[in-house]
């Protein structure tokens, strides 16, 4: 259930659940003087004891001294000069994770010094209650179960907030759609079914067309159904259209996942520990379809294509073998070599034939694709590989601001070089060294001219403990940047 958000002028709230927000070191705003005489200077007594500073992120939390409010939390919010909306989002996690569980409503006080960032502190606020309990039975009939149902953020210029919130409420509806998919176990977001619920998206006005088995045949995706012929689940292909802005006559924009609901590693499979996370190798599928519902939801002015590949990478006696060489859409051949790297096989068709098919203005994919990226950027950093420097500084401006970093890693000849194979075109794999920017460097085969932009979420897509963005497991990374991308440089 996602929170509503509902926001009014500054005033003194009647009671229930407050949350205020300070910078560190600074002079204290209206609102925090207004709640410490509330209080009778609780407020101010429990900063001293507990020796608060404002420091980002730091929470001071007291039980009211009177029967008019429940709980008072004063959150950090750092340095003023250096605050920005990212650190906005990670606030309003700290001030709901704070109180989770212990309220369904919570009233959110922002003085004008802060104001343009209310409707990011509530982005922040609503993602981090997010919960993904469909199959705890037990737990769902506990009646003292408390879930943040509402959030009314009081603040001077609350217009400009409500209407921020319209765009970012279309976010947390993406994001939450992203979630679910991504944490769905294997068993019940098999590739038709994954393909049933993007159909849903009908209902916002997006167009939704699907590739089944036999297309995909007729169509050459040889490396796609390599990987998907040793599952017993049916391969897809799903192609989004939102056409928000029919008069542009300019190509679309496509954004596309990789969308494996399980990954074994096939033949060439996975160590037992932790391959029950494997069910989030469709984290770029699912960015995919988040997005396109947010950019429906809030009816976006620009022409969007979203593209998916959904497969199994199972073990069976038909499987796909080390050693064996597909043809892929563009009639390259490729030695799969590991077919643990099989994400790239099923990004490498889908790239093709959305560059042939739409002519699109740029591409970005996004796909948990190497484990490479995670060594080299940790947890904080999404990999950006491109061919364009345009399109990768404005997604490493957005991110840096709205939370959702990537970091631009090298590509170039000699690292291509190292797919080269004897019996094919090119091999799947180039080794250990480099290892994300040689899948990189595979995938780049096939996007001809097109201006492209590939993210490894490999680290970024799901977390495996929580944070003040959520709980453990998916993030819904890249839903919020790709929207913010396509609001501020292609709309209108």
């Amino acid at each position: 259930m996602i929170p509503t958000v509902q926001f009014a002028g500054l005033k003194k709230p009647e009671g229930g659940d407050i949350v205020l927000f300070t910078f560190e070191d600074g002079e204290q705003g209206d609102s925090v003087r207004v709640m410490d005489k509330a209080l009778d200077g609780a407020l101010t007594r429990a900063m001293k004891v507990e020796n608060f500073t404002g420091k980002l992120g730091e929470i001071c939390k007291l039980v009211s001294p009177n029967d008019v409010y429940s709980h008072v939390v004063l959150v950090g919010l750092g340095k003023q000069d250096q605050f920005s909306k990212a650190y906005a989002r990670q606030v309003g996690g700290n001030a709901a994770q704070s109180l989770k569980g212990k309220t369904t409503s919570l009233v959110m006080m922002a003085d004008w010094q802060f104001t343009e960032y209310a409707a990011y502190i509530a982005l922040g606020a609503t993602l981090s209650v997010y919960e993904f309990n469909v199959y705890c039975m037990q737990k769902n009939k506990k009646e003292d179960q408390k879930q943040l149902r509402d959030i009314l953020f009081l603040t001077s210029d609350y217009e400009a907030g409500q209407k921020d919130w319209v765009s970012l409420s279309a976010v947390v509806s993406g994001a939450y759609l992203t979630r679910n998919l991504v944490n769905e176990p294997a068993n019940r977001l098999t590739p038709p079914e994954f393909a049933k619920r993007i159909k849903e998206l009908e209902a916002l006005g997006v167009s939704v067309e699907i590739l089944n088995k036999a297309e995909m045949e007729k169509l050459g995706f040889g490396a796609l159904l390599g990987v998907a012929q040793g599952s017993d689940a049916e391969p897809q292909t799903v192609i989004m259209q939102w056409k928000g802005n029919p008069e542009n006559k300019e190509p679309p924009l496509a954004f596309l996942g990789k969308g494996v609901t399980f990954d074994s590693g096939g033949i060439s499979i996975k160590p037992a520990g932790g391959m029950e996370d494997m069910k989030m190798d469709m984290a770029g599928a699912a960015t995919v379809v988040g997005l396109m519902k947010t950019l429906a939801t809030r009816k976006a002015k620009a022409n969007i294509i979203g593209v998916v590949g959904l497969v199994e990478n199972m073990l069976s006696g038909n499987a796909q073998r080390p050693g064996d060489i597909v043809t892929s859409a563009s009639g390259q051949t490729i030695e799969v070599l590991n077919t643990d790297a099989e994400g790239r096989l099923v990004l490498a068709d889908i790239l093709w034939y959305t560059q042939d098919r739409f002519k699109p203005r740029f591409m970005i994919n996004l796909a948990t694709l190497t484990g490479a990226i995670v060594v080299a950027l940790g947890y904080e950093y999404a990999g950006l590989f491109s061919n364009n420097d345009e399109l990768s500084k404005r997604l490493s401006d957005i991110g840096n601001n709205v939370g959702e970093k990537v970091w631009r890693m090298p590509m170039g000849p000699a690292y291509d070089k190292a797919l080269d194979a004897q019996f094919a075109d090119m091999k799947n794999i180039g080794g250990r060294d480099g290892g994300s920017i040689t899948a990189a460097q595979f995938l780049q085969r096939f996007v001809n001219d097109t201006p492209w932009v590939h993210l490894d979420i490999a680290g970024t897509a799901y977390t495996g403990k929580g944070t003040h963005g959520g709980p453990k497991g998916a993030t819904s990374f890249g839903v919020c940047l790709l929207n913010q991308l396509v609001q501020e440089h292609y709309e209108g």
